[in-house]
C-alpha cells in the first residue's frame, strides 16, 4: 500500500504541532517552578513565632497564589486551541515565543509587584507583561484563523471565545496602567475586578450571535 505524499506531509505537519504543544508545556512547568523558587520559607521555634513568620511574608504567598492562577490560566488557553491546530506557519511559532516570553517573565514580574516602593511602575510592569501576554495570544488566533491552520473538525467557537477573552484582558490591565499612576496606591488593583465583568459580557454577547455566524472564520 503507497502512501500518498499529501498525507505524509499532512502528519509531518501534524507532528510539527505536537512537537510545539509538548515544548510549550515544558516551558510553562519551568515558569511555574520558577515562581516557587523564592518563595520564602517560614522560620520559628514556636508555632506563634512559625505562624508570625507566615503572616510577615503573606504578600510573597498570594502574590505566588495569583502567579500560579495567572500563568495556569494563560496554559489552558494554549490548552482549549492547539488541538484543533494542524500544521504551523513561522509567524505562529514567532508569535508563541513572544506569548512564552511573557510566560517565563511572570515570575519576575510576581517578584517585583511585592516589593517595596513605587508602586505605580511595580504595578504597571506586572499589567504590561499581562497585556502583552494576552496581545500575542490574540495574534497567535488570528494567524491560526488567518492562514486555516486548524483541523476542519475543529468548533470555530473555541478560536472566538478564546480571542475575545484575551482581548478583553489585554484591555483590562491596560487600562489599569493610567490608573496606577493617576492614584498611586494599591486600589488600583480593583481594576483587575473588571476583567470578569468584562468577560461576563463578551460572553452573553456571543451567546446571542447565531452559531452559523461563528462557522466562518
Amino acid at each position: 500500500m503507497t502512501t500518498h505524499p499529501s498525507d505524509t506531509i499532512g502528519t509531518t505537519r501534524a507532528a510539527a504541532a505536537d512537537r510545539l504543544t509538548i515544548f510549550v508545556d515544558a516551558v510553562i512547568a519551568i515558569a511555574l517552578t520558577l515562581l516557587a523558587l523564592d518563595l520564602p520559607i517560614p522560620h520559628g521555634d514556636t508555632t506563634d513565632a512559625m505562624l508570625s513568620s507566615v503572616s510577615a511574608h503573606g504578600k510573597e504567598y498570594i502574590a505566588f497564589a495569583l502567579g500560579f492562577v495567572v500563568i495556569a490560566a494563560h496554559w489552558r488557553a494554549h490548552h482549549e486551541i492547539f488541538p484543533y491546530v494542524r500544521s504551523l506557519s513561522s509567524r505562529l511559532i514567532s508569535l508563541t515565543l513572544v506569548w512564552l516570553f511573557m510566560q517565563v517573565l511572570m515570575p519576575f514580574a510576581t517578584r517585583v509587584i511585592t516589593a517595596d516602593g513605587a508602586f505605580p511602575l511595580r504595578f504597571s510592569l506586572y499589567a504590561t507583561v499581562q497585556v502583552l501576554a494576552s496581545t500575542s495570544f490574540a495574534l497567535i488566533i488570528r494567524e491560526i484563523r488567518r492562514e486555516h491552520l486548524y483541523r476542519t473538525d475543529g468548533p470555530p467557537r473555541v478560536f472566538a471565545q478564546s480571542l475575545t477573552r484575551s482581548v478583553c484582558l489585554a484591555a483590562v490591565f491596560g487600562l489599569s496602567v493610567p490608573v496606577a499612576f493617576l492614584t498611586g496606591n494599591p486600589w488600583t488593583y480593583l481594576c483587575w475586578l473588571a476583567a470578569p465583568i468584562a468577560l461576563a459580557i463578551a460572553r452573553r454577547v456571543q451567546d446571542r450571535r447565531p452559531s452559523d455566524g461563528c462557522r466562518h472564520l
